[in-house]
């Protein structure tokens, strides 16, 4: 989730790597990174991980990658930080059907648990990462809205804009379905403002599509035929957004 070229600052390998990654081309993306450092070889499995979780596809590159990056993480930062990654691979796994990696997940984030420090970066990414799986694989919305909401604090204080996305997002669909509508559509709105400022495409049609859940007509049609261009333009990534933005079928019988 790390916001690796979204600035001027940054340095041109970065910025590079930002906008293939942004535009879903992951591969693309990670064949510009050294080989040999214990950072390159984690944001390599990040990139490897995060196609995944987009594609349902490339289980194998990722967990490659993800095997070089626990070789070579020798700090308990980076160890952390690598056993992160392991547990989001094996949440997008379960996620997906792929194959029930939970326990594995909940192991993995246990472990980055203990070696990343609280109030660091790393921390509201694991935050973050800890209410996917109270979310979507334990069902327990109430520990994963204060999971989201530490991870939020953790992303303002390290002005981390792509992270605050998410954590606006996934706040928002807990109140979507508690019901608070306006709490929804505020969040929604927040996380399509980061994602556009940043240029995060691949990030993009889903937020637009979750916006339109809350809106009157025309503007929720409007929404989702910008996110229908997006997810044609970006080939049909993210996979899980189709069935959401295929329009009914004319004279379609409805449950």
């Amino acid at each position: 989730m790390s916001g690796n070229g979204t600035t001027a600052g940054d340095d041109p390998l970065q910025t590079a790597v930002w906008r293939l990654r942004s535009r879903a081309c992951w591969t693309d993306a990670a064949a510009l990174l050294p080989r040999d450092t214990p950072r390159a070889a984690l944001q390599r499995a990040v990139l490897m991980i995060e196609r995944c979780l987009y594609t349902e596809r490339g289980w194998a590159e990722a967990e490659d990658a993800l095997r070089t990056a626990e070789a070579l993480a020798h700090s308990d930062e980076e160890r952390g930080a690598a056993a992160c990654e392991r547990g989001q691979l094996a949440y997008a796994a379960t996620l997906h059907g792929v194959r029930d990696r939970a326990d594995e997940a909940r192991a993995a984030l246990g472990r980055a648990a203990a070696l990343v420090p609280p109030g660091t970066p790393g921390r509201a990414l694991l935050d973050f990462r800890r209410g996917l799986l109270a979310e979507n694989l334990t069902h327990s919305p109430q520990a994963a809205r204060a999971a989201y909401r530490r991870a939020h604090a953790g992303a303002t204080a390290h002005a981390d804009p792509l992270l605050l996305s998410f954590t606006w997002r996934h706040l928002a669909g807990l109140a979507l379905r508690d019901g608070e509508l306006a709490e929804a559509r505020h969040g929604f709105a927040e996380s399509l403002r980061i994602r556009e400022e940043l240029g995060y495409l691949v990030g993009t049609a889903p937020a637009l599509a979750s916006l339109a859940e809350t809106e009157s007509e025309p503007e929720a049609s409007r929404l989702l035929e910008e996110a229908r261009r997006l997810f044609r333009l970006l080939g049909g990534v993210p996979t899980w957004l189709a069935r959401q933005l295929t329009p009914p079928t004319p004279g379609a019988a409805t449950a």
